[in-house]
């Protein structure tokens, strides 16, 4: 049913955990299915996700792309990690079962709510200057 990816990716996560010092935070659930997933990162001075973590309630699938994503955004730019898509998540872990792509969705959410973190704090920081 699931690919050694998933299987490796739910068993071994990556970047799990809270971050200390994240300057961005998302956090996305989905009631119908009870998987809530929060992504925290890091952003330096030049834009670049130097660390990120996550922490997930839910399925192994929530796991396992939950820890996939981290690994696609992290060292990338903030605008290139609003690009990563389920589709790639999915690709990435050699597929998923159909009744789990919904997970997929939720790791592409979290990320873009926690750029989207950054930026209001980003924002409010200058303001504040």
């Amino acid at each position: 049913m699931y690919t050694e990816k998933v299987l490796d990716h739910f068993q071994n996560p990556r970047n799990m955990g809270e971050l200390e010092d994240y300057n961005g935070m998302g956090m996305v659930g989905n009631a119908k299915c009870g998987d809530i997933m929060q992504m925290f990162i890091k952003v330096n001075d030049d834009g670049i996700i130097e660390d990120v973590g996550f922490k997930t309630f839910g399925c192994g699938a929530a796991v396992a792309t939950s820890s996939m994503a981290t690994e696609m955004i992290k060292g990338k730019s903030v605008d290139e990690a609003l690009k990563l898509s389920n589709a790639a998540v999915v690709e990435a872990l050699e597929g998923l079962p159909p009744v789990k792509i919904h997970c997929s969705v939720l790791a592409e959410e979290a990320v873009k709510a926690a750029v989207e973190d950054y930026h209001k704090r980003k924002e409010q920081e200058e303001q504040n200057k």
